[in-house]
């Protein structure tokens, strides 16, 4: 039986497993240096959201992570200036919490131009790697994306 490619879709969910919700740099960086990373995401985006285009003046900055799971070691690898419903469709599981789901999954298969078929595919393997990442308790925070920025 041939196993089905994994597609790396435009939008994608990123959910945060169990271990690493409150990591993230607004924790760890000053507000000054916070504010200087944000500007500068800010200005490569041009005021367009990086993942689906839109031009607004009201930006989120996201910021993306990858995660070893051999050496419980959550990296920092980009950060990104989002519009909100990017954003909000990146964190899935929090915007379902607020009950605000129905405009995600929209702009989930506008901007990725795929059916809800596909959606709740993608959707369920978002959820099983969550599962997964999420019986580790003991991550270390890697910053080490942030020296072209700060000296850390």
């Amino acid at each position: 039986m041939e196993e089905k490619q994994n597609i790396k879709r435009k939008l994608n969910f990123e959910l945060v497993p169990d271990g690493c919700w409150g990591l993230n740099l607004r924790s760890v960086l000053s507000p000054k240096q916070w504010e200087y990373i944000k500007k500068i995401a800010r200005e490569k985006s041009e005021g367009k959201c990086m993942i689906c285009g839109l031009k607004t003046e009201k930006l989120d900055n996201h910021e993306r992570w990858s995660y070893d799971e051999k050496n419980h070691i959550v990296k920092l690898t980009d950060i990104l200036a989002v519009c909100k419903k990017c954003h909000n469709t990146i964190h899935i599981g929090r915007t379902q919490i607020l009950g605000n789901d129905e405009i995600a999954e929209k702009h989930y298969m506008k901007v990725n131009g795929i059916s809800y078929a596909e959606y709740r595919e993608d959707l369920g393997k978002a959820n099983e790697e969550n599962i997964r990442l999420s019986k580790i308790s003991d991550w270390v925070m890697d910053l080490s994306f942030l020296k072209i920025f700060l000296e850390l």
